[in-house]
């Protein structure tokens, strides 16, 4: 499904972070190994299963802590007892490593992304020229909107951002790229967005997502 595993290092304390762990358990474990370093937490941006189903036997294995937002823990309603809930705004800390938390709605009602040393983790709200769907369980095309504008206003243009999936001609950009090359981000209002996400956008255009200048 084109997914994109991402992890995080701390240098210091060669802790890891892996973010929305799929598909490859045993890999993501070889790479900790093959870097010298324990995986000690767990961020997801959201719980779909495309994200999560290798997260079980690292749970099994490691026992890191699971860092997740509230409505999204319980639009997930698993048992895990050891969830560390995070708001909107709050700094996790991975060694010295200080990760951000910034919610966005609209993919599914808890989604997260998380911005470090200029980087940004988005998960499935924003792709590379694209953003996920809101026409799943708990999807809401109108949060999305408000969702990347609140990106827009919070990250610095030279921001790079790392989707969850690799649906576009790239497999990064930038935030000024966004700005610049994204649809999504050329409507000029909620309604538009709305017409664009949930109707317009699949009859028009189809991966991989290039970008699209701003009429």
């Amino acid at each position: 499904m084109d997914n994109f595993v991402h992890i995080v290092e701390d240098h210091a304390s060669k802790q890891m972070a892996v973010v929305d762990p799929a598909w490859e358990a045993d890999e993501i474990q070889a790479f900790a190994r093959d870097k010298d370093c324990q995986i000690t937490d767990i961020l997801l941006t959201h719980t779909h299963t495309d994200h999560i189903n290798a997260m079980r036997p690292l749970i099994e294995q490691l026992m890191p802590h699971i860092h997740i937002s509230p409505a999204e823990a319980s639009y997930w309603q698993q048992p895990y007892g050891h969830l560390q809930l995070h708001q909107d705004g709050d700094t996790l800390m991975l060694g010295e490593t200080a990760i951000q938390v910034i919610h966005t709605p609209g993919h599914t009602p808890g989604s997260s992304c998380y911005w470090l040393d200029n980087h940004a983790i988005t998960g499935d709200t924003l792709f590379v020229f694209g953003c996920g769907r809101c026409d799943l369980r708990g999807g809401n095309p109108k949060q999305m909107y408000h969702s990347l504008h609140k990106l827009v206003a919070t990250l610095p243009p030279e921001t790079e951002i790392h989707p969850g999936h690799y649906y576009s001609v790239k497999p990064t950009s930038t935030m000024a790229e966004e700005v610049a090359g994204n649809p999504f981000l050329h409507c000029e209002n909620e309604d538009e967005f709305v017409t664009y996400r949930m109707v317009t956008h699949d009859q028009v255009r189809s991966s991989p997502y290039d970008a699209v200048p701003k009429n």
